[in-house]
């Protein structure tokens, strides 16, 4: 760690929206390096997700109204994400007192890049990777400290969420977020790219970050050979390490055997085993062990920590099961996640109920066409399709878009998608879509899958799904 944090010790640090994942995670880190930590959330004003906050408090982090009144004389730094508006209240009276205001990313990259970093970027299964990387590396004995957007299942207690861990040796693993270009503040010594696509930013602009985090990467790269768009960059001086089912993958997948609560397959000859479902998790695995394999952990001990290996939550996460109708909750929200998600419950189900809630007015917007194409090319003439409106997180938003220009386009055709703007009112549809079905007798297998990013409460809405059919 440099010079400008170790004198900063004692620095005390407010962090606005201290309950988003990324903000959460980092307020842990400093807190267990002994710093000062407050922080705010409009969710905790608003008496939402209790858990989260009460194990933020619970470390020793004290919360405030985000009004202004956790901004006082003994701050030294204010720390916000790229969703945090200018008029925010914290941030107007940080202003006025003339404290130094950073993003949580660049603070992030002030810790990482004087430690041995390995970041992980990529449109999708930048999370999951991440994670296996890190609690590979736990196994193996190199304790390092470990910061993602999820929560890590082998991690999360009542007291500490997960998507932090703090290690001893100089060794971290954090994931590099694209969306808001703040991937290319990292100098990684091990960089590892999963895939390009487009979300967020269109593909264009995204290989340009990407092309910048290559340049950034100063050790090895890792990067997925299955990936076309990765093709197109260019990867000139590096020590590149590829992975994939391509021929041409120095780490290739071969013999995968997907049933439905794991997979089992071998990279160059070795047999390993995951315990959580989905084809896109053996190329997550596959990069995982990339990393570890350049790193000298041996397969044994990468065969175990993957066998071991949790998942994150809310990445087809199994809630409940009634009469073999099965509720799953997953993170999925761009086109690519969505017919990943999709594929990977069609493995234990002929029929699927999918709740797709869209987050944020203009990702929905942008990606509206891809959206329609991806449900078209993966829901059957059995399935059925609700989606509510768009979630809304707040601030400025130009809401010229509405769940039904989806819902109509895909009814249109012949998809059996509906648009119910209640949640509650979902409920009750699916109840009636699935009165009296049980597993057997003929009848086929049914999965109800509930997808959207950025909202917690849809965990608590398979939930309400589950009791409804248990009632």
């Amino acid at each position: 760690m440099n010079n400008k944090l170790k004198s900063a010790g004692m620095m005390s640090y407010h962090l606005v929206g201290i309950g988003g994942i990324g903000m959460s995670a980092i307020a842990q880190l400093l807190q267990a390096q002994g710093r000062t930590v407050s922080g705010s959330d409009r969710n905790n004003d608003r008496r939402l997700f209790p858990h989260l906050f009460s194990a933020l408090e619970h470390q020793g982090i004290k919360l405030f109204s985000q009004d202004g009144s956790g901004v006082n004389g003994s701050t030294n730094c204010l720390v916000v994400s790229s969703a945090i508006e200018d008029n925010n209240p914290d941030v107007k009276e940080a202003r006025e007192k003339g404290i130094t205001i950073i993003k949580r990313a660049d603070l992030l990259a002030e810790i990482f890049n004087n430690l041995y970093g390995i970041a992980i970027g990529g449109t999708n299964g930048k999370t999951t990777v991440s994670g296996m990387i890190g609690w590979i590396l736990d196994y193996a004995g190199l304790d390092p400290t470990i910061l993602i957007g999820g929560y890590i299942k082998n991690y999360a207690t009542n007291t500490f969420l997960g998507n932090t861990k703090v290690g001893k040796s100089t060794l971290m693993t954090i994931e590099a977020d694209e969306s808001d270009g703040s991937i290319i503040g990292y100098r990684p010594k091990v960089g590892v790219i999963t895939n390009i696509s487009k979300d967020h930013k269109p593909v264009d602009e995204l290989s340009q970050l990407f092309s910048s985090f290559i340049k950034n990467t100063t050790e090895t790269l890792v990067i997925n050979a299955d990936c076309p768009e990765l093709r197109n960059i260019s990867l000139r001086s590096k020590n590149v390490v590829t992975y994939g089912s391509s021929p041409d993958a120095k780490i290739r997948i071969k013999d995968v055997v997907c049933p439905p609560h794991g997979s089992r397959f071998k990279a160059n000859g070795t047999t390993f085993e995951l315990n959580i479902q989905g084809l896109y998790n053996v190329s997550n695995a596959a990069a995982a062990i990339s990393v570890a394999k350049s790193l000298g952990i041996s397969d044994d001990k990468i065969f175990a920590a993957l066998k071991s290996f949790k998942g994150i939550s809310r990445r087809m996460d199994l809630i409940g099961e009634v009469n073999g109708i099965k509720i799953i909750d997953d993170f999925a929200h761009n086109p690519a996640k969505i017919m990943a998600a999709i594929d990977a419950a069609r493995l234990s189900a002929e029929r699927l109920i999918v709740v797709f809630q869209p987050h944020g007015y203009g990702p929905t917007n942008f990606l509206k066409e891809e959206l329609i194409a991806a449900f078209k090319a993966k829901l059957s003439s059995s399935d059925m399709l609700f989606m509510p409106e768009i979630f809304y997180a707040g601030g400025t938003a130009n809401k010229n878009i509405s769940s039904s220009d989806i819902i109509n386009r895909l009814y249109q055709d012949g998809i059996n998608a509906f648009y119910v703007p209640e949640r509650n009112d979902i409920v009750d549809e699916i109840s009636k879509a699935l009165k009296g079905q049980t597993l057997g007798n003929g009848q086929v297998t049914t999965t109800v899958i509930v997808m959207g990013a950025r909202d917690d409460t849809l965990t608590t809405f398979c939930h309400e799904i589950l009791k409804r059919l248990k009632d």
